[in-house]
């Protein structure tokens, strides 16, 4: 028996042995076919590191803005804090494709008391911009904040630090221009972003400046494969800025998305949602 079962294995090892003979023999006949109707691959090399170089520079002055807020912020000046406040974040929402690909970093920085309790926690695990903000606007205060900022500035911190060793996909270039304008058009667009602060259109100007930038860093590859897509992106980017540039202040601020009328919104909700269709189209610098 042991000799038949010896016998039975040697024969099933020969035919898996032929087996795997005849396969590769079948895959080496049909590798050079299969090579020739393979398209290049796209070199962005350049535009890869043109990004990188982009979110660091973002994520630098998110840090010294960061540290000026919190000082601001526990030194218990109020109208310094709530003036800091909005401009600081632009540099985030700018990188937020970035931003976000480090774990709980982003909600810990950005988190709104919404997204704390949709994920079944507490308010008292809410930390980030959000919390002083709700601090600023509603409670006018700053007493008992402090150690929230420290861990603002901490986070900071830790992103700032991280942000040095990421690698930069085409993917996360190209989804992330389109995740930018998802962000718009859902809590931007509705003024639920910045519920105490009303500061809503920094945000999205921020997350336009950011897809829009994206777009200028794959232009030239984004041409080779369709300028007419490149022309009707331009345009669409243009609309939306145009439309921004009305609820511009003298300062160069925005005015309290509380200021905005429904056709205001609705105007630059269109707007968004034109822009969105052609970017979305930016993976055909890959095919």
């Amino acid at each position: 028996m042991k000799n038949a079962s010896l016998y039975a294995a040697l024969i099933a090892g020969g035919i898996l042995l032929t087996g795997c003979g005849n396969t590769e023999k079948v895959k080496n006949e049909e590798s050079p076919a299969t090579e020739q109707n393979e398209a290049p691959e796209v070199d962005l090399t350049t535009e890869l590191s043109s990004y990188q170089q982009f979110a660091l520079a973002q994520m630098d002055q998110f840090l010294i803005e960061t540290e000026n807020f919190v000082n601001l912020f526990k030194a218990g000046d109020i109208e310094g804090a709530k003036a800091a406040y909005a401009p600081a974040r632009m540099y985030f929402e700018r990188s937020e494709p970035i931003a976000e690909s480090f774990g709980d970093l982003d909600p810990r920085i950005d988190g709104r008391l919404a997204d704390i309790q949709e994920e079944g926690k507490g308010e008292e695990e809410w930390t980030g911009y959000h919390k002083l903000e709700y601090a600023l606007w509603v409670e006018n205060k700053t007493e008992g904040y402090e150690a929230i900022a420290d861990q603002l500035l901490a986070d900071a911190k830790e992103l700032h630090a991280l942000v040095q060793t990421v690698e930069v996909t085409p993917d996360l270039m190209i989804t992330g221009a389109v995740d930018l304008l998802n962000e718009v058009s859902t809590s931007k667009i509705a003024g639920e972003e910045e519920i105490y602060s009303h500061t809503d259109l920094y945000d999205f100007k921020a997350n336009i400046e950011g897809a829009e930038k994206i777009f200028e860093i794959l232009r030239s590859k984004l041409e080779a494969k369709d300028k007419d897509l490149v022309a009707t992106i331009d345009e669409k980017f243009k609309a939306v800025d145009d439309l921004l540039a009305q609820h511009e202040t003298a300062n160069g601020g925005y005015i309290s998305y509380e200021e905005l009328t429904e056709d205001n919104t609705k105007a630059l909700a269109a707007a968004v949602n034109q822009l969105g269709e052609p970017l979305s189209r930016l993976g055909i610098i890959l095919e």
